[in-house]
């Protein structure tokens, strides 16, 4: 079992308890998926690029990730209905915590400047999307190897039902919010 995963049930549950009045242990929000996008725009000219960012997303979650397709062309931006436009990777369970250990203790500390991540990112349902600017925050990836630097978005799916739910989670977790 992972700390992450003993901490939620050891630590977290009881403090949420305590803090919303929840009857039971079940009510309890908890954390469902971690969801890893990462667009490659050049990929639908390139094969390489597509390849690239695959290598770097399963270096970085131990995970094999998907090829996203196109759904419908946009002229605008030269692309067409089931063309090649990134990669993405859904963790859960272990792989998931593990994922997310890394992330709080490792890599976001290694983001220059950095002084905590804005915690107006909620969608309304108690799911948090964090965006990352380049994947040489992770220790796995060696400058040298990399094709392109790239971005990806982060996200952390929860059951909460609230914003305010779904933020005393992550903050339990020890995700490092700014204010």
């Amino acid at each position: 079992m992972s700390t992450l995963n003993e901490l939620y049930t050891k630590e977290i549950v009881p403090l949420l308890i305590k803090e919303y009045n929840y009857s039971t242990p079940m009510q309890v929000p908890k954390l469902d998926k971690i969801v890893i996008n990462m667009g490659v725009g050049e990929g639908a000219s390139d094969d390489k690029f597509i390849e690239a960012a695959l290598k770097d997303l399963e270096t970085i979650t131990g995970q094999k990730p998907v090829v996203t397709k196109a759904r419908k062309s946009i002229a605008g931006f030269k692309l067409r209905e089931g063309q090649t436009i990134g990669v993405k990777v859904t963790l859960r369970r272990e792989n998931m915590y593990d994922f997310m250990e890394k992330l709080i203790k490792v890599a976001l500390p290694r983001v220059r400047d950095f002084r905590g991540i804005s915690n107006h990112s909620f969608d309304g349902h108690g799911n948090y999307t964090l965006g990352i600017k380049e994947q040489l925050i992770f220790p796995e990836i060696e400058y040298d190897n990399v094709l392109k630097i790239r971005g990806m978005d982060i996200v952390f799916v929860t059951t909460a039902k609230t914003n305010k739910e779904a933020e005393s989670l992550l903050k339990g977790f020890g995700m490092p919010f700014r204010n």
